[in-house]
């Protein structure tokens, strides 16, 4: 299998340019020792918080491993744990050269521009290819050891599914947990400081600083980082599924292996391309940040069509595809339509959230009149948002599935997916210039050094928005995915019964007249309100918290205000880590037992056809709503920040003014929304569809 060795290669090669580059970004300055203290302040709460975090999903991890390994087989609960492990250590290594980066962006800043772009960029560089290299490789690599040991077929497949779903199970605590703690920190600080004592935000009078900056590692890097490997690790997989599905059922047994490594190359030769596109982020003369960010972004997408087209030529060739409609190039022209989706997905986002556009120039102008008209525009951008993303993946849907039918529509997904390594570069870049400015605001360095810091933080808001809705894009996408392939495979298991003897007698029907589609459709639906309620909840609690203890040092601490006392800075800290521990657990449980119950409580009631059609229906309803739900969030959540940041730069009466009050609390509501509720419903979407999956494989073997 060359194809499967070449995507290993590539893979490496990612780990092996994440290293190097780490290597460099170590190398550089640190600053002076009050620059250091404050950044090791940091570095050790980030720490605290992702060993206690891991040590918790630890033990859930273990007791969901023992029960997929005696349900279907040890290599399928060896995959749960690869995916477990490699997901997790990319969200960790990410938060450990995130949280070293800071403090030498903010002494690069020193230098210029230019310098502190270089650093806090290469250092969201080592995060994306880690989370590309890692997933491809651990997809990639179990693959081969499985054909290695002789597990084909259906044991390959659950076991890869197995990978995804352990993937996904860390990506929704780490989305979760770090989203609660990163956003109680937020909201605390920004409550009790920037309105009540009217401090700035970065205040090393401010009891929450420190806090704030651990959790934006915690959750914008650790929290991405898992996000994204788990959608990418999950959309190949599922790919690789419909492929083996489609492709068996044609009666073309040898060319099942080639397609399923096909989506494999397709990631490889993505990882190339984003590589080289790291060095065209270059500072131009206009001196454009957001500028320089795109020459890579768009740079990686070219390379990366052209890497398609070959790894196309040489998988599965360009002609027509035995025992199917379409040929070889059709694929290649799925994979342009999900890149050119992703280009769009990206516009869009940015026009939402970017301080230049009408929305987040309307949301500032209606902070003039107070903060009731405030949250009402940012929620009316928030709903707006979502017209044109949902557009465009519809029109995306039909035009793959016209031209490849659904392995079309994975295979657009999945070089999507491709480009996840500088998606994540530019995502991780955003945590990384935040700190810095903190850094240079606490460390008191000279106002050039915090205008060069906050230039630099002012495109990191917009970057961090725009990797949201390439995020929410393409697992809404891959979820689609994931349903076709839990429709395809009951279809294959009701063909065969007598392989499959459970599913005698089984007959599918997702039509809108039988009630319990219906049902399963509410109960969809439901799932990603439910769930963003209880993440907005938590962060609701957890800022409650903080902002008790801030009021308690500011009042029982004298000398704080006027900079003669030390904050106690590791209450906050503490705090924040039990309650996003403790709030994390049964909203990251409530997409894993959903299907499950759903299935068991319509089996007592109506047996297995109703059963299995209304886990379907949930499904689909839960892709459609949590969709809109989480691109409405993430970017109404932007344009509230974004808002916020517009006045602070002078506009409608600059800081301290009326309106700088009103988009404070806009703010407040929308950082829960775009940090925390809204990018969890991506994970939580997908391990909805790939315990359904699971239940399948359960089935099959009973």
């Amino acid at each position: 299998m060359i194809v499967v060795w070449f995507a290993i290669a590539c893979a490496v090669l990612a780990v092996l340019y994440g290293l190097v580059t780490t290597r460099a970004v170590m190398s550089a300055d640190a600053g002076n020792e009050r620059m250091r203290q404050i950044a090791a302040a940091v570095q050790e709460g980030a720490s605290a918080y992702l060993n206690r975090q891991y040590s918790t999903i630890g033990i859930v991890g273990i007791v969901i491993a023992v029960i997929i390994g005696i349900l279907l087989g040890w290599h399928v609960g060896v995959g749960f744990v690869i995916g477990a492990v490699l997901s997790g250590a990319t969200g960790y290594i990410g938060m450990h050269i995130s949280v070293r980066a800071n403090v030498r962006t903010a002494e690069g800043a020193r230098k210029g521009l230019a310098h502190g772009l270089s650093i806090a960029f290469r250092a969201g560089a080592v995060t994306g290819m880690l989370v590309a290299g890692l997933a491809l490789l651990a997809v990639a690599g179990y693959f081969l050891i499985l054909l290695g040991i002789g597990v084909e077929g259906r044991g390959m497949i659950d076991a890869l599914v197995a990978l995804g779903f352990g993937a996904s199970l860390i990506s929704i605590f780490a989305r979760l947990g770090g989203g609660i703690f990163t956003k109680g920190a937020d909201v605390g600080a920004d409550l009790v400081g920037k309105v009540e004592a009217g401090i700035p935000e970065d205040d090393p009078r401010n009891p929450a600083v420190i806090a704030d900056n651990v959790g934006d590692n915690v959750g914008d890097c650790a929290g991405m980082a898992a996000d994204l490997f788990e959608t990418y690790a999950v959309t190949i997989v599922a790919t690789m599924v419909l492929g083996s599905i489609f492709f068996s059922a044609a009666g073309e047994p040898g060319q099942v292996l080639q397609i399923m490594g096909y989506p494999l190359a397709i990631g490889g030769a993505c990882i190339i391309a984003s590589i080289i596109g790291t060095f065209f982020v270059r500072l131009g003369s206009s001196q454009n940040i957001m500028g320089a960010l795109y020459k890579g972004f768009v740079a990686s997408a070219v390379l990366s069509l052209i890497g398609i087209f070959i790894v196309t030529q040489l998988t599965v060739g360009l002609g027509q595809i035995a025992g199917q409609a379409y040929t070889g190039l059709d694929l290649f022209w799925c994979a342009l339509a999900g890149i050119v989706l992703t280009g769009l997905i990206v516009w869009v986002t940015e026009y939402y959230t970017g301080t230049e556009y009408r929305p987040v120039r309307s949301v500032a102008q209606s902070s003039t009149t107070g903060h009731g008209t405030n949250v009402i525009q940012g929620l009316a951008i928030s709903m707006e948002a979502t017209a044109i993303p949902a557009l465009l993946i519809c029109v995306a849907i039909v035009v793959t599935y016209l031209i490849a039918g659904l392995f079309g529509l994975a295979i657009a997904v999945t070089s999507m997916l491709a480009l996840a390594g500088m998606v994540v570069a530019l995502d991780a870049y955003g945590p990384v210039t935040d700190n810095a400015g903190g850094i240079a605001e606490m460390a008191e360095l000279d106002s050039d050094v915090r205008k060069t810091t906050d230039a630099l933080d002012a495109v990191g808001n917009t970057t961090k928005a725009v990797t949201k809705g390439y995020a929410i894009g393409s697992a809404g996408l891959g979820a689609l995915v994931l349903f076709a392939a839990y429709n395809q495979d009951l279809k294959y298991f009701i063909a065969n019964p007598d392989t499959y003897t459970y599913f005698q007698g089984v007959e599918l029907d997702f039509g809108l007249d039988n009630p319990y589609v219906v049902v399963g459709l509410f109960l969809g639906g439901l799932l990603p309100f439910l769930f963003g309620a209880m993440g907005m909840t938590a962060v609701g609690r957890a800022a409650g918290a903080v902002v008790e203890e801030v009021r308690r040092q500011f009042r029982e601490i004298p000398g704080i205000m006027e900079g003669k006392a030390k904050p106690e800075y590791g209450r906050c800290v503490d705090l924040l880590t039990k309650a996003a521990i403790k709030e994390m657990i049964i909203p990251s449980l409530l997409p894993v037992l959903a299907p499950i119950v759903l299935y068991v409580v319509i089996l007592v009631i109506a047996g297995r056809s109703e059963a299995f059609s209304a886990v379907g229906a949930m499904l689909l309803g839960v892709i459609v709503t949590g969709l809109f739900v989480a691109i409405s969030m993430t970017a109404g959540g932007g344009a509230w920040d974004n808002a916020k940041k517009y006045i602070e730069d002078g506009h409608h009466g600059g800081k301290g003014s009326e309106a700088h009050k009103a988009a404070v609390t806009g703010d407040t509501v929308g950082d829960p929304y775009k940090d925390t509720a809204g990018p969890a419903v991506n994970p939580m979407i997908k391990i909805t569809n790939i315990v359904a999956l699971l239940l399948l494989a359960v089935m099959a073997h009973s």
